[in-house]
């Protein structure tokens, strides 16, 4: 948290330019398109993560589906996610978030700019109606980040938790490709008291069209999703198990 408060401090002055800012492109949507909208996020992504100290690299952005209307679904490991995704991901691109946590103070003005949509947890019916939502948004060319881990409370690692697959019925609705995105140590910046320079990594795996899951029931797809992510972590995991034996032999 040290790092996410030191932001706050060296930003304060930015803050209170582009929190209205933000706030007023939600509201004019008739003024501002999603590409402007979009366009204004990723400033202020990179004026956050520049500030912040964080080096992202990015593998398999020609995974990406050239046309628009695709859901993206990424294990989930603190607030630098999102940012993390964002900076690197060209096209314009929404995101299903907790309302909880999207009432906080700019993730509201982020998640308004972007047209996202909020999930209440212990609600069903407010469930199932936001993910007919997205199905029909992304059926009409947007694109959506979703975590369907849905919490990251005190992740100090790249282990995955339980994927929920309610989630994944917004992708069979929508008959889109699905894009499994596996973040790599995207815990450490704001989760770790520290300001020395943090490193993280975004892989886009290849996209699972809906003629390869069409057959599949939802939890089905969830954990083929699953699977795929946790197969790149274990690779890497792996790795920098080998970098550091041969640093310490």
């Amino acid at each position: 948290m040290l790092r996410f408060y030191y932001v706050i401090i060296l930003r304060i002055f930015s803050i209170m330019y582009f929190v209205p800012k933000m706030a007023y492109y939600a509201r004019h949507p008739e003024k501002y398109s999603e590409e402007d909208c979009y366009a204004l996020a990723q400033n202020v992504v990179g004026k956050v993560i520049k500030t912040a100290r964080v080096t992202t690299e990015y593998y398999g952005t020609e995974n990406l589906p050239d046309e628009n209307g695709y859901l993206m679904f990424a294990n989930h490991q603190g607030k630098y996610d999102a940012l993390g995704v964002f900076a690197g991901h060209e096209k314009p691109c929404s995101v299903l978030m907790d309302k909880e946590r999207s009432e906080m103070f700019i993730a509201k003005q982020f998640v308004d700019l972007l047209k996202g949509q909020r999930i209440e947890k212990g609600k069903p019916k407010q469930q199932v109606s936001v993910l007919k939502r997205i199905a029909e948004e992304v059926s009409a060319g947007r694109n959506y980040l979703i975590f369907p881990e849905g919490g990251y409370e005190k992740k100090r690692d790249n282990s995955l938790e339980e994927f929920k697959y309610g989630c994944f019925h917004s992708a069979m609705k929508a008959k889109c490709p699905v894009v499994p995105v596996a973040l790599l140590d995207s815990y450490k910046p704001f989760g770790k008291n520290s300001l020395r320079r943090v490193y993280t990594k975004v892989v886009y795996l290849p996209a699972v069209e809906y003629e390869f899951y069409k057959d599949m029931t939802a939890e089905e797809l969830c954990g083929y999703v699953k699977e795929q992510i946790k197969n790149i972590i274990d690779r890497y995991e792996a790795l920098q198990g080998a970098s550091d034996s041969k640093r310490s032999a």
